[in-house]
């Protein structure tokens, strides 16, 4: 077999499947195993003022372009086509949507990654993991930029049928994944590997914390604390 299609195949129709059951078993196991780690580590007490702004421009941006990709990638097409909206609509929209949020995301990152380093106290409480993990966030978002001029050369969004195939053709076991996507731009190959990526190391970093967030929601169905009194049981 020619190492291209081989490599090809390993990128987009193994690999996929290694860092999502690493993301997903090792979460578990992380929280079952290591909960007193399973903290975000805030330096807000250190300096607050640049970490607001960062962190809400990075918040914002990054739930908005992880909404769009799960919603835009994992939708079925006839989904698409019952609402009326045709693949050359659907790419727009990601393109302007995706662009806003991006900008967000890459300005709140590079206000985070300035004040992580340039900040004595902070540098000094930060781990390699922690750097690493800045920097493959901000090179994610100017690949997923980088894609959008190459997008509209496009307009009919058929590049973006095939991301939508590859996806979904991953998400639910079917062979074929990783030929729809062996032509297109390598800064398109790139984004998907990092952000792949990014899920494999997902478990050993504070990221973990987004899981509570998850968690946090299921109280707003239940907005009471259960309390017992010191004598109680006796």
């Amino acid at each position: 077999m020619d190492f291209n299609i081989y490599l090809n195949q390993f990128l987009f129709g193994y690999y996929p499947y290694l860092c999502l059951a690493v993301f997903f078993v090792g979460s578990l196991i992380r929280f079952d195993r290591e909960q007193y780690t399973w903290k975000s580590d805030s330096s807000e007490l250190l300096r607050r003022g640049q970490l607001r702004w960062g962190s809400n421009l990075f918040h914002i941006g990054v739930l908005g372009i992880f909404g769009g990709h799960l919603t835009g990638f994992l939708t079925p097409l006839w989904v698409w086509h019952f609402l009326g909206v045709t693949p050359a609509e659907k790419q727009m929209t990601a393109m302007v949507a995706g662009g806003i949020f991006g900008i967000m995301c890459f300005t709140g990152l590079v206000m985070l990654f300035l004040r992580r380093l340039s900040d004595p106290r902070i540098r000094a409480t930060s781990r390699p993991m922690d750097v690493l993990v800045l920097v493959l966030l901000l090179a994610q978002v100017v690949l997923g930029l980088g894609g959008i001029p190459i997008s509209a050369r496009h307009p009919d969004g058929s590049e973006m049928l095939k991301f939508m195939e590859w996806a979904q053709r991953i998400w639910t076991f079917r062979g074929g994944a990783a030929d729809l996507v062996a032509e297109v731009s390598i800064v398109f190959k790139l984004h998907i590997v990092l952000g792949l990526a990014i899920f494999l190391i997902f478990p050993f970093t504070r990221m973990v914390h987004i899981w509570s967030g998850f968690a946090s929601v299921f109280y707003l169905f239940r907005p009471f604390q259960v309390m017992r009194s010191r004598g109680a049981g006796r």
